[in-house]
């Protein structure tokens, strides 16, 4: 039987918007991924603590309050110290260009603007957790 990846949403910080992760969370569900979504005003902590939990393959961020170059790192700093280092961690909302490349560089493994295709998210998480897992096994 083939393991369906789990996928912990959340929204960080004090950004009240969750439209955004609500749509990614039921794209998620319909492409066949098992989804946790943790609600609004999430710390660092208890996103990383969901994580664990839940026994998470990856963790997507859904930010729109700007508030991006702290809290991506914040999140992946929380899974490192939990242990959590193989949980694939990426992000949605309205990112500068060059904050990307920053957040990428910091672990942030993609970055999704508005007006990205949700089969475009889905099939790279896919794909990306694919890779992952083959990693691993060899």
């Amino acid at each position: 039987m083939e393991r369906r990846y789990r996928v912990v949403v959340a929204k960080p910080g004090l950004d009240g918007h969750d439209r955004g992760a609500k749509v990614i969370s039921r794209a998620l569900r319909d492409a066949g991924f098992e989804v946790i979504y943790t609600g609004l005003h999430q710390s660092a902590e208890q996103v990383a603590e969901t994580a664990m939990q839940e026994d998470a393959d990856a963790v997507g961020l859904s930010l729109l309050s700007g508030a991006h170059m702290t809290l991506f790192p914040r999140v992946i700093e929380e899974l490192r110290s939990r242990g959590l280092d193989e949980v694939l961690v990426f992000g949605g909302g309205i990112i500068p260009a060059a904050d990307i490349v920053t957040l990428k560089q910091a672990g942030v493994a993609e970055l999704f603007t508005p007006g990205t295709p949700m089969s475009a998210i889905t099939e790279w998480l896919v794909e990306a957790l694919d890779q992952r897992e083959t990693s691993a096994a060899g």
